[in-house]
């Protein structure tokens, strides 16, 4: 199986050398978990760092079926950044690896439970501009699963989810004791 590996660079420049350490080291990942498909690198330079060592940052966003596992590292040098995620990946993926089992145990398909969306009225009135739109896929999960999903992604204030238990979307947040809340929407 071959691995999918995207690299980007902000505010610096890629040698040939350095683009070919980066895909021999991320095609690897596979090796400790099999559901891997895409790996994408982005590397960058910040000039404005306080620090020499958080000059360099590397960030790793693996992707697989019905994985999603992201690392960040910083250092003086790229190639150490580079190293230190790799090596801080290769732990998450045996961690995720040992804690999973695939499947939602009822046979049925994440199209099969996804509620069909309804359309929304428009009015002639001013509407705010919506800046960005994001598109993500959910993958279907209870709530502990997206606790440590969450925490995995380093997402501190919400997690968006499908939650199996209850068949629908679902959103993970981040309370000011330090405690979590979940918000189950339903349609009036």
């Amino acid at each position: 199986m071959t691995v999918e590996v995207e690299l980007y660079a902000r505010n610096m420049e890629l040698s040939e050398n350095l683009k070919e350490y980066v895909t021999k080291k991320a095609s690897k990942l596979d090796r400790y978990l099999s559901e891997v498909e895409h790996v994408r690198v982005d590397l960058t330079h910040i000039k404005s760092a306080r620090s020499a060592t958080d000059r360099n940052v590397a960030q790793i966003t693996v992707r697989g079926r019905g994985a999603l596992l992201r690392v960040e590292e910083r250092g003086d040098d790229i190639t150490a950044a580079i190293d230190t995620a790799i090596d801080k990946m290769q732990r998450q993926l045996d961690r995720y690896k040992g804690k999973h089992s695939r499947g939602r145990g009822d046979g049925r398909s994440a199209s099969e439970v996804a509620p069909v969306p309804t359309p929304v009225e428009t009015t002639d009135e001013e509407v705010p501009v919506i800046a960005r739109h994001k598109t993500f896929d959910l993958i279907p999960m209870n709530e502990g699963e997206a606790l440590e999903q969450m925490k995995l992604l380093g997402h501190d204030n919400f997690f968006i989810f499908f939650n199996v238990d209850t068949n629908s979307i679902s959103v993970l947040y981040h309370r000011r004791d330090g405690t979590y809340g979940l918000i189950e929407p339903k349609i009036g």
